[in-house]
């Protein structure tokens, strides 16, 4: 029998839970004042919200990309800075760097750490595949322990924290591919599209007039981390782990569980992070429409954006016009019989 305790407990989670499914529709409804469509990406972006995940968006130039990310901080009560990557962008540009500072009462001259961009809650990695690898891997220690090394001290960054980058296609001029270490700290990866017609056209209406819509604060920062605990606390069944498992061990050739597509088009699969992140985020998707336990839908919903930029595939792909998101198409209609 529940003490009074855990009952307090379990209403308080309900509670939460409700609120996260209010965040999420008011977070659309604000964010779709500046953002036409998109809406499967609004979606995947409050999930790695949610999931206390960062994101990856990509598509060529012009289609809002920066605009969404930033309207997406506007509606969240977070302090947010932005960060324009260019050929000649240093580490330091980002984390930050130590000056020499005077004591005018004593002359003594000392080292300030001055911090950088990185220490906000939202930070926007804007076109992060045009510079170096170098300064690229500055986000590194940041993304994955949030925290900043400099000169051997280590600094916290704020909480919550998500970076939530924008790339082009790596195949325009002067751009240069993430590494795969890199790669594999984004929690998703979000693809951008054209608009269709009736959207384009919605888009030409609203930007050429001399109105733009006011975005609302919906949730403030330790609403957020509570809302990030919820979702560590929703429960996953067992069955639900061992599928997402399969999955992930799915993407890797020349394993026992390797889909036949993945033999034929796949050099390097997902590793354990993925299994990680296909769990976590079927959780935040569940609390995002305010179920208290995940689906197998809910993992086969987060798949693509989770399993997509961990992929690496081979030169039959290449010749046959197969893209990451194809092979994950046909491994999840293959995975509709394990279940």
């Amino acid at each position: 029998m529940a003490t009074t305790e855990q009952t307090q407990v379990i209403d308080r989670d309900v509670a939460l839970l409700e609120r996260a499914a209010e965040v999420t529709a008011s977070m659309r409804v604000e964010v779709e004042k500046r953002i036409v469509g998109q809406r499967e990406v609004i979606d995947e972006m409050l999930v790695a919200l949610l999931a206390n995940g960062h994101a990856l968006l990509v598509g060529v130039p012009g289609l809002a990309k920066t605009l969404l990310v930033q309207t997406v901080a506007d509606a969240l009560d977070l302090e947010f800075s932005r960060v324009q990557f260019t050929p000649d962008l240093m580490p330091t540009d980002i984390t930050g760097t130590e000056v020499i500072e005077e004591d005018r009462t004593t002359g003594r001259r000392v080292f300030r750490f001055v911090k950088g961009p990185v220490f906000a809650n939202i930070v926007l990695a804007d076109e992060i595949n045009r510079t170096p690898p170098k300064t690229q891997a500055a986000l590194l220690e940041a993304m994955q322990e949030r925290a900043v090394t400099a000169a051997g001290e280590t600094y916290t960054l704020p909480k919550p924290f998500f970076v939530l980058a924008t790339q082009n296609p790596i195949e325009q001029e002067g751009t240069y591919p993430l590494p795969e270490a890199q790669l594999d700290r984004f929690m998703l990866e979000l693809p951008i599209y054209y608009p269709s017609r009736e959207e384009e056209e919605e888009v030409a209406m609203r930007t050429t007039g001399g109105t733009e819509q006011e975005v609302g604060s919906v949730i403030t920062a330790q609403e957020l981390i509570e809302l990030q605990g919820l979702v560590r606390r929703i429960p996953a069944p067992p069955s639900l782990v061992s599928f997402a498992v399969r999955l992930a061990r799915a993407t890797r050739p020349r394993e026992e569980e390797a889909a036949s597509v993945t033999e034929n088009y796949v050099s390097w699969g997902a590793g354990p992070r993925a299994s990680q992140y296909l769990v976590l985020g079927a959780k935040a998707r569940a609390a995002s429409r305010g179920a208290a336990i995940p689906s197998y839908d809910d993992v086969r919903a987060v798949a693509p954006a989770v399993l997509a930029h961990r992929l690496v595939l081979n030169f039959e792909a290449e010749a046959d016009g197969r893209t990451t998101r194809d092979v994950i198409a046909e491994l999840l209609k293959e995975s509709q019989g394990w279940t």
